[in-house]
Protein backbone atom coordinates (compact mmCIF):
# COMPACT_ATOMS: atom_id res chain seq x y z
CA UNK A 1 0.00 0.00 0.00
CA UNK A 2 1.50 2.75 -1.23
CA UNK A 3 -0.59 5.62 1.54
CA UNK A 4 -2.80 5.16 4.22
CA UNK A 5 -6.53 6.31 4.97
CA UNK A 6 -7.74 4.26 7.94
CA UNK A 7 -10.26 2.96 8.03
CA UNK A 8 -12.59 -0.12 9.15
CA UNK A 9 -11.29 -2.69 6.46
CA UNK A 10 -7.23 -2.02 7.12
CA UNK A 11 -5.66 -3.30 9.92
CA UNK A 12 -5.76 -1.63 13.38
CA UNK A 13 -4.41 1.82 13.56
CA UNK A 14 -1.58 0.96 15.65
CA UNK A 15 -0.63 -2.30 13.23
CA UNK A 16 -1.06 -0.48 10.31
CA UNK A 17 1.31 2.28 11.55
CA UNK A 18 3.67 -0.05 12.78
CA UNK A 19 3.85 -1.89 9.81
CA UNK A 20 4.75 1.51 7.87
CA UNK A 21 7.59 1.83 10.20
CA UNK A 22 9.22 -1.14 9.98
CA UNK A 23 9.51 -1.27 6.25
CA UNK A 24 10.93 2.48 6.34
CA UNK A 25 13.31 1.29 9.37
CA UNK A 26 13.91 -1.55 6.76
CA UNK A 27 14.67 0.58 4.26
CA UNK A 28 16.77 3.02 6.46
CA UNK A 29 19.00 0.04 7.26
CA UNK A 30 19.66 -1.82 4.24
CA UNK A 31 20.74 1.66 3.01
CA UNK A 32 21.98 4.16 6.16
CA UNK A 33 23.79 6.73 4.52
CA UNK A 34 22.29 8.31 1.00
CA UNK A 35 25.11 10.87 -0.81
CA UNK A 36 24.74 13.94 -1.22
CA UNK A 37 23.51 13.40 -4.87
CA UNK A 38 20.29 11.01 -3.34
CA UNK A 39 19.10 14.08 -1.07
CA UNK A 40 19.53 16.59 -3.70
CA UNK A 41 17.09 13.67 -5.49
CA UNK A 42 14.82 13.78 -2.69
CA UNK A 43 14.90 17.84 -2.30
CA UNK A 44 13.96 18.16 -6.28
CA UNK A 45 11.20 15.46 -6.33
CA UNK A 46 9.62 17.72 -2.98
CA UNK A 47 10.13 20.84 -4.86
CA UNK A 48 8.44 19.51 -8.64
CA UNK A 49 5.59 18.41 -6.10
CA UNK A 50 5.19 21.18 -4.98
CA UNK A 51 4.89 23.21 -8.11
CA UNK A 52 2.68 20.84 -9.87
CA UNK A 53 0.27 20.82 -7.27
CA UNK A 54 0.38 24.11 -6.23
CA UNK A 55 -3.26 24.94 -7.24
CA UNK A 56 -4.56 21.64 -5.99
CA UNK A 57 -2.94 22.43 -2.62
CA UNK A 58 -3.72 25.97 -2.07
CA UNK A 59 -7.83 24.28 -2.89
CA UNK A 60 -7.44 21.85 -0.60
CA UNK A 61 -6.10 24.13 2.64
CA UNK A 62 -9.31 26.71 1.77
CA UNK A 63 -11.81 23.67 2.29
CA UNK A 64 -10.37 23.13 5.16
CA UNK A 65 -10.92 26.80 6.32
CA UNK A 66 -14.08 26.87 4.88
CA UNK A 67 -12.39 29.53 3.23
CA UNK A 68 -8.69 30.94 2.74
CA UNK A 69 -7.17 33.10 0.86
CA UNK A 70 -5.20 32.31 -1.53
CA UNK A 71 -2.79 34.86 -1.41
CA UNK A 72 -2.06 34.04 2.55
CA UNK A 73 -1.26 30.42 1.31
CA UNK A 74 1.26 31.55 -1.37
CA UNK A 75 2.90 34.02 1.15
CA UNK A 76 2.52 32.01 4.08
CA UNK A 77 2.85 28.66 2.61
CA UNK A 78 3.72 27.54 -0.35
CA UNK A 79 6.74 30.69 -1.10
CA UNK A 80 8.31 30.08 2.09
CA UNK A 81 8.46 26.03 1.37
CA UNK A 82 10.13 26.64 -1.94
CA UNK A 83 12.45 29.20 -0.22
CA UNK A 84 13.77 26.71 2.12
CA UNK A 85 14.23 23.98 -0.20
CA UNK A 86 16.38 26.41 -2.31
CA UNK A 87 18.55 27.05 0.88
CA UNK A 88 18.89 23.33 1.25
CA UNK A 89 20.36 22.68 -2.08
CA UNK A 90 22.98 25.25 -2.03
CA UNK A 91 23.88 24.52 1.50
CA UNK A 92 23.93 21.22 1.70
CA UNK A 93 27.38 20.16 0.39
CA UNK A 94 28.52 22.19 3.19
CA UNK A 95 25.92 20.67 5.37
CA UNK A 96 27.38 17.12 5.05
CA UNK A 97 30.61 17.74 4.97
CA UNK A 98 32.50 16.68 8.42
CA UNK A 99 33.73 18.85 10.88
CA UNK A 100 37.56 18.55 11.76
CA UNK A 101 37.86 19.15 15.41
CA UNK A 102 41.06 19.89 17.71
CA UNK A 103 43.35 17.11 18.92
CA UNK A 104 44.32 16.63 22.70
CA UNK A 105 47.98 17.21 23.59
CA UNK A 106 47.59 13.28 24.31
CA UNK A 107 47.66 12.41 21.41
CA UNK A 108 51.03 13.74 20.37
CA UNK A 109 49.65 14.73 16.45
CA UNK A 110 48.72 10.67 16.29
CA UNK A 111 44.79 11.00 16.11
CA UNK A 112 42.53 12.77 14.03
CA UNK A 113 39.08 13.76 15.43
CA UNK A 114 36.30 15.02 13.17
CA UNK A 115 32.54 14.99 13.86
CA UNK A 116 30.06 13.42 11.31
CA UNK A 117 26.41 14.34 10.58
CA UNK A 118 24.97 10.82 10.15
CA UNK A 119 21.29 10.10 9.27
CA UNK A 120 18.98 9.51 12.27
CA UNK A 121 16.58 7.18 10.49
CA UNK A 122 12.53 7.38 10.16
CA UNK A 123 11.42 10.73 11.58
CA UNK A 124 7.97 10.88 12.65
CA UNK A 125 5.96 14.73 11.93
CA UNK A 126 2.57 15.35 13.50
CA UNK A 127 1.08 18.47 11.83
CA UNK A 128 -0.86 20.98 13.02
CA UNK A 129 -3.94 22.81 11.15
CA UNK A 130 -3.38 26.40 10.74
CA UNK A 131 0.02 26.17 8.14
CA UNK A 132 -0.26 22.24 7.10
CA UNK A 133 1.47 22.87 3.94
CA UNK A 134 3.99 24.94 5.18
CA UNK A 135 4.87 23.03 8.84
CA UNK A 136 4.79 19.36 6.67
CA UNK A 137 7.06 20.70 3.63
CA UNK A 138 9.29 22.83 5.13
CA UNK A 139 10.50 20.31 7.86
CA UNK A 140 10.27 17.69 5.28
CA UNK A 141 13.11 19.75 3.67
CA UNK A 142 15.40 19.31 6.64
CA UNK A 143 14.80 15.82 7.30
CA UNK A 144 15.39 14.45 3.85
CA UNK A 145 18.29 16.85 3.11
CA UNK A 146 19.45 15.00 6.93
CA UNK A 147 19.18 11.57 4.87
CA UNK A 148 16.11 10.86 6.62
CA UNK A 149 12.73 8.77 5.80
CA UNK A 150 9.50 10.45 7.16
CA UNK A 151 5.62 9.38 8.33
CA UNK A 152 3.65 12.27 8.71
CA UNK A 153 0.50 12.49 10.38
CA UNK A 154 -1.99 15.53 9.76
CA UNK A 155 -4.25 16.97 10.91
CA UNK A 156 -8.34 16.21 11.90
CA UNK A 157 -9.13 19.72 10.46
CA UNK A 158 -6.95 19.15 7.19
CA UNK A 159 -8.98 16.49 5.82
CA UNK A 160 -8.80 17.65 2.25
CA UNK A 161 -5.27 18.34 1.94
CA UNK A 162 -4.38 14.83 3.78
CA UNK A 163 -6.56 13.32 0.93
CA UNK A 164 -4.50 15.17 -1.75
CA UNK A 165 -1.51 14.73 -0.07
CA UNK A 166 -2.22 10.76 0.45
CA UNK A 167 -3.40 10.31 -3.02
CA UNK A 168 -0.32 12.53 -4.80
CA UNK A 169 2.69 11.93 -3.41
CA UNK A 170 3.05 8.02 -3.77
CA UNK A 171 3.54 9.38 -7.28
CA UNK A 172 6.73 11.35 -6.35
CA UNK A 173 7.83 9.19 -3.52
CA UNK A 174 7.90 5.73 -2.64
CA UNK A 175 6.33 4.57 1.22
CA UNK A 176 9.76 3.12 2.65
CA UNK A 177 10.78 7.49 2.00
CA UNK A 178 7.88 8.89 2.79
CA UNK A 179 3.85 7.93 3.62
CA UNK A 180 1.09 10.31 4.65
CA UNK A 181 -1.43 9.94 7.55
CA UNK A 182 -4.61 11.04 8.03
CA UNK A 183 -6.34 11.66 11.45
CA UNK A 184 -8.74 9.87 12.27
CA UNK A 185 -9.56 10.06 16.21
CA UNK A 186 -6.96 7.71 17.34
CA UNK A 187 -4.31 8.49 14.86
CA UNK A 188 -2.55 10.88 16.67
CA UNK A 189 -2.27 9.13 20.07
CA UNK A 190 -0.79 5.47 18.46
CA UNK A 191 1.62 7.64 16.46
CA UNK A 192 2.76 9.72 19.68
CA UNK A 193 4.01 5.55 20.97
CA UNK A 194 6.10 4.48 17.71
CA UNK A 195 9.39 4.44 18.34
CA UNK A 196 10.57 7.11 15.97
CA UNK A 197 14.10 7.85 15.99
CA UNK A 198 12.90 11.43 16.55
CA UNK A 199 9.37 13.39 16.32
CA UNK A 200 8.87 16.75 15.67
CA UNK A 201 4.98 17.92 17.25
CA UNK A 202 3.91 21.29 16.14
CA UNK A 203 0.88 22.54 18.01
CA UNK A 204 -0.78 23.69 21.88
CA UNK A 205 1.12 22.79 24.46
CA UNK A 206 -1.44 20.52 26.39
CA UNK A 207 -1.31 18.31 23.67
CA UNK A 208 2.47 18.61 23.35
CA UNK A 209 2.81 17.26 26.87
CA UNK A 210 1.00 14.19 25.81
CA UNK A 211 3.15 13.61 22.95
CA UNK A 212 5.90 14.08 24.84
CA UNK A 213 4.87 11.49 27.20
CA UNK A 214 3.69 9.06 25.02
CA UNK A 215 7.79 9.56 23.44
CA UNK A 216 9.01 9.25 26.71
CA UNK A 217 8.22 5.66 26.34
CA UNK A 218 10.40 4.78 23.98
CA UNK A 219 12.95 7.34 25.21
CA UNK A 220 12.36 8.62 21.70
CA UNK A 221 13.98 12.42 21.19
CA UNK A 222 11.30 15.22 20.29
CA UNK A 223 10.94 18.77 18.99
CA UNK A 224 8.17 20.32 19.82
CA UNK A 225 6.88 23.79 18.79
CA UNK A 226 4.22 25.16 20.42
CA UNK A 227 2.66 28.59 21.32
CA UNK A 228 1.59 31.12 24.08
CA UNK A 229 0.78 34.33 24.54
CA UNK A 230 3.90 36.16 22.68
CA UNK A 231 3.74 40.00 23.39
CA UNK A 232 4.45 43.35 21.51
CA UNK A 233 6.27 45.87 23.81
CA UNK A 234 6.28 49.59 21.83
CA UNK A 235 8.25 52.16 23.11
CA UNK A 236 7.74 56.21 23.39
CA UNK A 237 10.29 56.49 20.68
CA UNK A 238 8.42 54.71 18.47
CA UNK A 239 5.69 56.19 15.91
CA UNK A 240 2.49 54.67 17.38
CA UNK A 241 0.94 54.66 14.32
CA UNK A 242 3.24 52.62 12.74
CA UNK A 243 3.38 50.44 15.41
CA UNK A 244 -0.11 49.70 14.74
CA UNK A 245 -0.02 49.08 10.85
CA UNK A 246 2.58 46.47 11.08
CA UNK A 247 1.37 45.06 14.16
CA UNK A 248 -2.21 44.47 12.96
CA UNK A 249 -0.67 43.58 9.56
CA UNK A 250 -0.03 40.46 11.25
CA UNK A 251 -2.36 40.24 13.55
CA UNK A 252 -4.77 39.86 10.81
CA UNK A 253 -2.82 37.61 8.73
CA UNK A 254 -4.81 33.81 8.60
CA UNK A 255 -7.63 35.66 10.97
CA UNK A 256 -4.60 35.34 13.82
CA UNK A 257 -4.57 31.71 13.74
CA UNK A 258 -0.78 31.78 13.94
CA UNK A 259 1.54 30.35 16.85
CA UNK A 260 3.67 33.50 16.44
CA UNK A 261 1.52 36.21 16.09
CA UNK A 262 1.29 39.10 18.47
CA UNK A 263 -0.68 37.66 21.13
CA UNK A 264 -1.15 41.41 22.57
CA UNK A 265 0.37 44.88 22.77
CA UNK A 266 1.64 46.71 25.42
CA UNK A 267 1.62 50.57 24.93
CA UNK A 268 2.73 53.50 26.37
CA UNK A 269 -0.06 54.87 28.73
CA UNK A 270 -0.29 58.14 26.78
CA UNK A 271 -0.39 56.48 23.60
CA UNK A 272 -3.59 54.12 24.33
CA UNK A 273 -6.38 56.36 22.35
CA UNK A 274 -3.57 57.03 19.21
CA UNK A 275 -2.79 53.39 18.59
CA UNK A 276 -6.73 52.78 18.83
CA UNK A 277 -7.37 55.25 16.09
CA UNK A 278 -4.70 54.30 14.04
CA UNK A 279 -5.63 50.71 14.11
CA UNK A 280 -9.07 51.58 13.44
CA UNK A 281 -7.66 53.62 10.59
CA UNK A 282 -5.72 51.17 8.56
CA UNK A 283 -7.44 47.72 8.87
CA UNK A 284 -9.70 48.95 6.50
CA UNK A 285 -7.42 49.55 4.19
CA UNK A 286 -6.79 45.77 4.01
CA UNK A 287 -10.26 44.75 4.31
CA UNK A 288 -13.30 46.26 3.00
CA UNK A 289 -15.10 44.15 5.32
CA UNK A 290 -16.01 41.01 6.49
CA UNK A 291 -16.73 39.38 3.42
CA UNK A 292 -13.34 40.61 1.64
CA UNK A 293 -11.58 37.42 -0.52
CA UNK A 294 -8.62 38.12 1.25
CA UNK A 295 -9.63 37.83 5.09
CA UNK A 296 -9.14 34.28 5.92
CA UNK A 297 -11.88 32.27 8.21
CA UNK A 298 -11.90 30.66 11.71
CA UNK A 299 -11.01 26.91 10.97
CA UNK A 300 -14.09 25.58 12.59
CA UNK A 301 -17.44 26.03 14.31
CA UNK A 302 -15.95 25.13 17.40
CA UNK A 303 -13.00 27.40 17.27
CA UNK A 304 -15.19 30.28 16.20
CA UNK A 305 -17.64 29.52 19.26
CA UNK A 306 -14.65 29.51 21.72
CA UNK A 307 -13.39 32.94 20.43
CA UNK A 308 -16.49 34.50 20.77
CA UNK A 309 -18.03 33.19 24.07
CA UNK A 310 -14.19 34.67 25.28
CA UNK A 311 -15.41 38.13 23.82
CA UNK A 312 -18.33 37.79 25.87
CA UNK A 313 -16.82 36.91 28.81
CA UNK A 314 -14.15 39.83 28.68
CA UNK A 315 -16.88 42.33 27.94
CA UNK A 316 -19.23 41.08 30.79
CA UNK A 317 -16.30 41.54 32.65
CA UNK A 318 -15.98 45.66 31.56
CA UNK A 319 -13.42 45.05 29.15
CA UNK A 320 -14.29 47.26 25.47
CA UNK A 321 -14.14 45.78 22.18
CA UNK A 322 -13.88 47.59 19.32
CA UNK A 323 -14.35 46.08 15.99
CA UNK A 324 -12.00 47.14 13.12
CA UNK A 325 -14.19 46.60 10.08
CA UNK A 326 -17.23 48.59 8.93
CA UNK A 327 -20.47 46.11 8.90
CA UNK A 328 -21.02 42.93 10.68
CA UNK A 329 -18.12 41.77 13.07
CA UNK A 330 -18.91 38.24 13.17
CA UNK A 331 -20.51 35.89 10.93
CA UNK A 332 -21.32 32.74 11.86
CA UNK A 333 -22.14 30.78 9.13
CA UNK A 334 -18.75 31.53 7.42
CA UNK A 335 -17.32 31.13 11.75
CA UNK A 336 -15.74 34.79 10.81
CA UNK A 337 -14.75 37.06 12.88
CA UNK A 338 -13.62 40.52 12.22
CA UNK A 339 -10.07 42.24 13.97
CA UNK A 340 -10.78 43.47 17.48
CA UNK A 341 -9.07 45.61 19.93
CA UNK A 342 -9.87 44.64 23.42
CA UNK A 343 -9.67 47.47 26.16
CA UNK A 344 -8.81 47.07 29.83
CA UNK A 345 -9.47 43.11 29.91
CA UNK A 346 -9.71 41.86 32.94
CA UNK A 347 -6.94 39.89 34.15
CA UNK A 348 -8.86 36.71 34.76
CA UNK A 349 -10.40 36.71 31.18
CA UNK A 350 -9.62 33.48 29.36
CA UNK A 351 -8.42 36.18 26.34
CA UNK A 352 -5.42 37.21 29.05
CA UNK A 353 -5.10 33.73 30.39
CA UNK A 354 -4.88 31.41 27.48
CA UNK A 355 -3.10 31.77 23.77
CA UNK A 356 -6.02 33.83 21.66
CA UNK A 357 -5.43 32.40 18.11
CA UNK A 358 -7.54 34.68 16.98
CA UNK A 359 -7.83 38.41 15.58
CA UNK A 360 -8.45 39.75 18.94
CA UNK A 361 -5.40 42.13 20.12
CA UNK A 362 -5.78 43.52 23.96
CA UNK A 363 -4.59 46.53 23.94
CA UNK A 364 -2.55 46.93 27.57
CA UNK A 365 -0.61 50.01 29.02
CA UNK A 366 2.65 50.40 30.81
CA UNK A 367 4.41 53.56 32.50
CA UNK A 368 8.09 52.25 32.44
CA UNK A 369 9.33 49.39 30.94
CA UNK A 370 10.21 47.75 33.59
CA UNK A 371 6.63 46.86 34.69
CA UNK A 372 6.48 45.32 31.41
CA UNK A 373 9.71 43.05 31.93
CA UNK A 374 7.94 42.16 35.15
CA UNK A 375 4.60 41.55 33.82
CA UNK A 376 5.97 39.28 30.88
CA UNK A 377 8.66 37.32 32.85
CA UNK A 378 5.80 36.28 35.69
CA UNK A 379 4.02 34.14 32.96
CA UNK A 380 5.51 31.28 30.36
CA UNK A 381 8.33 32.29 28.57
CA UNK A 382 6.50 32.94 25.10
CA UNK A 383 7.54 31.41 21.65
CA UNK A 384 8.02 35.16 20.00
CA UNK A 385 8.85 38.56 21.59
CA UNK A 386 8.43 42.68 19.49
CA UNK A 387 10.00 44.64 20.43
CA UNK A 388 9.38 48.57 18.90
CA UNK A 389 11.98 51.06 19.25
CA UNK A 390 14.93 52.88 17.94
CA UNK A 391 16.55 52.82 20.61
CA UNK A 392 19.53 49.87 20.64
CA UNK A 393 19.81 49.90 24.13
CA UNK A 394 15.90 49.57 24.92
CA UNK A 395 15.70 46.54 22.83
CA UNK A 396 19.16 45.36 24.19
CA UNK A 397 17.45 45.21 27.02
CA UNK A 398 14.29 43.55 26.37
CA UNK A 399 15.73 41.38 24.74
CA UNK A 400 18.42 40.61 27.29
CA UNK A 401 15.46 40.38 30.02
CA UNK A 402 12.47 38.53 28.27
CA UNK A 403 13.90 35.27 27.21
CA UNK A 404 11.93 33.99 24.33
CA UNK A 405 11.97 31.43 21.00
CA UNK A 406 12.82 34.35 18.62
CA UNK A 407 12.74 38.14 18.56
CA UNK A 408 11.63 40.46 15.91
CA UNK A 409 12.46 44.05 16.45
CA UNK A 410 10.25 46.62 14.90
CA UNK A 411 7.98 44.09 13.32
CA UNK A 412 6.29 40.91 14.15
CA UNK A 413 7.28 37.40 12.36
CA UNK A 414 9.48 38.38 10.04
CA UNK A 415 12.49 35.68 12.38
CA UNK A 416 10.14 33.03 11.73
CA UNK A 417 10.53 33.23 7.86
CA UNK A 418 14.36 33.45 7.68
CA UNK A 419 15.59 30.20 6.55
CA UNK A 420 18.39 30.99 7.76
CA UNK A 421 17.60 31.53 11.40
CA UNK A 422 16.49 28.71 13.40
CA UNK A 423 13.35 28.72 14.47
CA UNK A 424 11.90 27.12 18.02
CA UNK A 425 10.54 27.73 21.50
CA UNK A 426 11.92 28.21 24.72
CA UNK A 427 10.01 26.79 28.29
CA UNK A 428 6.42 26.41 28.18
CA UNK A 429 6.94 27.49 24.04
CA UNK A 430 8.97 24.40 23.08
CA UNK A 431 12.14 22.76 23.38
CA UNK A 432 14.62 21.98 20.00
CA UNK A 433 14.74 23.97 16.64
CA UNK A 434 14.75 23.55 12.93
CA UNK A 435 14.85 26.01 9.70
CA UNK A 436 18.02 26.61 8.28
CA UNK A 437 21.74 24.27 9.54
CA UNK A 438 20.05 23.52 12.50
CA UNK A 439 17.10 21.82 10.98
CA UNK A 440 19.65 20.00 9.30
CA UNK A 441 21.64 19.55 12.72
CA UNK A 442 18.44 18.67 14.47
CA UNK A 443 17.66 15.66 12.22
CA UNK A 444 21.48 13.95 12.00
CA UNK A 445 22.98 12.47 14.74
CA UNK A 446 26.72 14.06 15.15
CA UNK A 447 28.64 10.92 15.47
CA UNK A 448 32.45 12.53 17.26
CA UNK A 449 35.24 10.14 15.51
CA UNK A 450 38.83 9.88 16.56
CA UNK A 451 41.27 8.20 14.19
CA UNK A 452 44.13 6.45 15.89
CA UNK A 453 47.24 5.93 14.48
CA UNK A 454 49.64 2.63 13.88
CA UNK A 455 51.12 4.52 17.33
CA UNK A 456 49.45 4.67 20.48
CA UNK A 457 49.97 7.54 22.81
CA UNK A 458 47.98 5.91 25.92
CA UNK A 459 50.75 2.63 25.49
CA UNK A 460 53.19 5.19 26.51
CA UNK A 461 51.18 6.17 29.78
CA UNK A 462 50.43 2.04 30.52
CA UNK A 463 51.24 0.22 34.08
CA UNK A 464 53.95 -0.50 35.30
CA UNK A 465 54.12 3.50 35.58
CA UNK A 466 57.11 4.82 35.88
CA UNK A 467 59.78 7.64 34.55
CA UNK A 468 58.27 8.20 31.17
CA UNK A 469 54.67 8.46 32.48
CA UNK A 470 55.53 10.85 34.96
CA UNK A 471 57.21 13.07 32.06
CA UNK A 472 54.56 12.91 29.87
CA UNK A 473 51.67 14.16 32.85
CA UNK A 474 54.05 16.70 33.52
CA UNK A 475 54.43 17.82 29.96
CA UNK A 476 50.45 17.71 29.64
CA UNK A 477 49.85 19.32 32.77
CA UNK A 478 51.80 22.51 31.64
Amino acid sequence: MNALALDSSMPSTDAALRVALQRQRAAYLAHPVPDRAERMADLATLERFIREQQEALIAAVSADYGHRSRHETLITEITPALAALRQARSHLRRWMRPQRRHVDRLAFGLMRNEVRPQPLGVVGVIVPWNFPINLSLIPLTYIFAAGNRAMVKMSENSRHLARLLIEKLPAYFPPDKLQVFDETGEVGVAFSRLPFDHLLFTGSGTTGRKVMAAAAENLCPVTLELGGKAPAVVCEDFPTALAAERILHVKCLNAGQICTNVDHVFVPEAQRDAFVQAAQAFVPKLYADLDSPDYSSIIEPRAYRRLVAAMEEARAGGARLIPLLPGAALDEARHRIAPHLVLDAPEDCELMRREIFGPLLPVLTYRSLDEVITRINTGPRPLALYPFSYRSEQVDGLIDRVMSGGVTVNDALLHVGQDDLPFGGVGESGMGHYHGVEGFMTFSKLRPICRQSRWSTFQLMAPPYGGLADRLLRFLSR
